[in-house]
């Protein structure tokens, strides 16, 4: 099969790096992909968001099967439009998108359905959105944008000054654009977090290895939130019992709520859950692959993944094999001096060969923000590279996440040297269910 992967960050490279191992697989292409990705897939320039050019590309080149990997597409209709020219594609369609393309939709259909959430209010006047707060004079609350902002469109405000801060900078200020015309107000969670991606063909879903993403830009937690500077697979508070919990209380019901709804979720659906003191609740849905989450899960991965993602679209899931071998993944962000503010980019990366580390067993390097220049690989982005590692055992893939990214340099290089802490810490005082 000749495929195409939409999007060109670390996620997409993952995707595309166990794409390749699939034996149904001849040829890959990547738009726009990225100077790492050009290593392992034919990329051409077209920017994900552009539905219409990306569409005549695919047919232009008859692509047998087209891959949207980020949510800006799927939440344009890009399936919907690639349906119409007969070209089948992972990924929900436009309806079903919503479940992370408006914050409003996703917390409506967990209220109707009665699946675990923190409580909240939605509010399109920021007059109303205020008083509510007020109202309530709890704190921290949580303020999210309704619509997609780079996951970056969720506050949580200490204060009443940092609330009204809050209210002003997404819906008077408009900082992420039209996605602040509507709010959601709701309590703030407490316990670990997990990140459970699983794929779903509208009627089963069949959960991913859980893991454990890493948000702040300094150690010890610090700093101002990122995409995510590293993550763990799998999530050691995300016990058998947990698990099992959540596919009977949130998984299953999710999955039919959006069939009762009539728009069934097929492709990848991430469940980003809270262990909280009252059982698991639901922090966030998103229609796709975490990033970075999938450059730990997939590695980890023993199935064919283009004959699963074939079966969410064509509704075999249920007969498909999802299977992930035993051992752990951890993946250590490289990020650009600066990141998530302002940094530089052009910088040279030296120690790879041809975008991967030379003789460094069960390591892969995915590129999120790396271009070539004049014939050399550069850095073109906040998050750089990930340098994800496989063993037997978490202490030891961390070992050799950590120990490979000191083979790797470039100028003003930063990374958190605590990756994989809080999960080592969890695995030495387990909590009962």
């Amino acid at each position: 099969m000749k495929i195409l992967v939409v999007g060109g960050g670390g996620r997409e490279h993952a995707i595309i790096r166990a794409l390749k191992k699939s034996p149904l697989c001849s040829e890959i292409w990547c738009a726009p992909g990225n100077g790492g990705i050009s290593y392992d897939a034919t990329c051409q320039a077209i920017p994900a968001t552009d539905v219409k050019a990306m569409v005549e590309f695919a047919q232009q080149q008859a692509f047998d099967y087209v891959v949207v990997a980020q949510d800006d597409p799927l939440a344009l209709g890009m399936v919907d439009e690639l349906a119409k020219v007969g070209i089948p594609a992972f990924g929900p369609d436009a309806a079903a998108a919503r479940i992370e393309a408006s914050k409003v939709f996703s917390k409506n259909l967990m209220k109707k359905y009665g699946i675990p959430t923190a409580d909240y209010e939605t509010f399109d006047d920021p007059t109303a959105a205020m008083a509510y707060i007020k109202g309530r004079g709890k704190y921290p609350v949580v303020i999210k944008a309704d619509g997609l902002a780079l996951g970056k469109g969720v506050l949580i405000c200490q204060d009443e000054a940092e609330a009204e801060a809050g209210i002003r900078e997404i819906m008077l200020d408009k900082k992420f654009g039209a996605s602040g015309n509507r709010v959601v107000v709701e309590e703030f969670l407490t316990g670990p977090e997990v990140s459970v991606l699983s794929f779903c063909d509208g009627k089963t879903v069949k959960p991913m290895v859980s893991s454990m993403d890493h948000k702040r830009a300094l150690d010890h937690d610090q700093g101002l939130n990122t995409g995510g500077m590293g993550t763990v697979a799998p999530n050691p508070c995300y016990t058998p019992a947990i698990a099992e919990r959540c596919m009977q209380e949130i998984f299953l019901p999710t999955v039919a709520a959006m069939q009762a709804e009539g728009c069934p979720f097929k492709g990848c659906l991430y469940f980003g859950l809270m262990l909280t003191p009252d059982g698991p609740k639901v922090i966030e849905y998103n229609c796709r692959f975490g990033d970075p989450e999938t450059q730990v899960v997939l590695p980890l991965l023993e199935s064919d993944l283009l004959t699963v993602m074939l079966a969410t679209t064509n509704g075999t899931l249920a007969e498909t094999e999802v299977k992930f071998r035993d051992g752990a993944a951890a993946c250590v962000v490289l990020a650009s001096g600066g990141y998530p503010l302002a940094y530089e980019k052009g910088k040279e990366i030296t120690g790879l060969v041809n975008g991967q580390l030379e003789g460094a067993d069960e390591v892969t390097v995915y590129h999120a923000g790396t271009a070539i220049k004049d014939g050399k690989l550069v850095t073109n982005g906040g998050r750089v590279l990930g340098v994800t590692a496989t063993a037997d055992d978490l202490p030891a893939a961390l070992k050799k996440a950590y120990a490979a990214t000191e083979r790797i340099s470039f100028d003003k290089l930063h990374k958190r040297t605590d990756i994989g802490a809080r999960a080592l810490a969890a695995m030495q005082h387990p909590k009962e269910d």
